[in-house]
């Protein structure tokens, strides 16, 4: 038995997109998608109803399609981090990362010794796996929210923690923080999330910020990798565009 590959850190780390899409809340939602050839599903733990006692079919459906299971975490809390590695997971998301030592007390919770303090515990993804402990470190996915202004104003300090995979700008939180709540368009939060992403690859790191229809294409253009999409989005937008044809034949 060997260890299940990380899709998206693996294309990640070839340089490639990584399309992970969020909105999908129970296993069968997950098998239905999973023909779509995304990499990842995100799982939400902060705003959504995810936890311990779902965490199981939920990773296990995106087993079953190869896709990295995602999962935002409420809090930067080290024994709720590996929790949720261990009921199989293969990536966190932690929020409001703001400060160098925050970054750091995520690898301290998702990496096994000797880079981090991860109890040590054979996660559901490491059941048969002899090896578990020599390689888990390898397909741990990590991921950090830059969604603060402060977070900005400390991105080049938080840049120098190793071991995560990804630096996510989220606007929504962020414009807040500037005092621009709901106003993501407005030109000082569009001008820092671009000049965020523009300071976490001159830093040599991986950048991700949710890309939506209308943006996708200006985000990959400047070089982000990790590509968050809602399934809320697209089923509003069909939804209108069905009704509005069906108006068309009535009229």
């Amino acid at each position: 038995m060997e260890i299940r590959p990380n899709q998206v850190k693996q294309k990640l780390a070839n340089g490639d997109l990584a399309y992970v899409i969020a909105g999908l809340t129970n296993a069968d939602d997950i098998d239905a998608f999973g023909p779509n050839g995304f990499d990842g599903v995100w799982l939400e733990g902060e705003h959504g109803n995810v936890d311990a006692t779902n965490l199981g079919n939920l990773t296990r459906a995106c087993d079953l399609w190869g896709m990295t299971s995602v999962v935002r975490v409420n809090r930067n809390d080290q024994a709720l981090i590996y929790r949720t590695l261990d009921c199989g997971a293969m990536g966190i998301v932690v929020p409001h990362v703001n400060t160098k030592s925050e970054a750091q007390n995520v690898v301290d919770g998702g990496k096994f010794a000797p880079i981090g303090h991860r109890g040590m515990f054979t996660s559901r993804q490491g059941y048969g796996v002899d090896n578990y402990f020599d390689i888990a470190n390898s397909q741990t996915l990590l991921i950090v929210l830059i969604e603060d202004i402060v977070a900005v104003n400390n991105l080049d300090q938080i840049l120098t923690v190793d071991h995560i995979d990804v630096f996510f700008v989220a606007p929504s939180d962020l414009a807040t923080s500037m005092g621009h709540i709901g106003n993501l368009t407005h030109p000082d939060v569009q001008n820092t999330i671009d000049s965020a992403l523009t300071r976490i690859q001159d830093a040599g790191r991986i950048a991700g910020t949710l890309a939506l229809d209308d943006t996708v294409e200006k985000y990959v253009k400047a070089g982000v990798q990790f590509l968050l999409v809602g399934v809320g989005g697209w089923i509003a937008s069909g939804a209108a565009e069905y009704k509005l044809r069906a108006e068309g034949v009535k009229t």
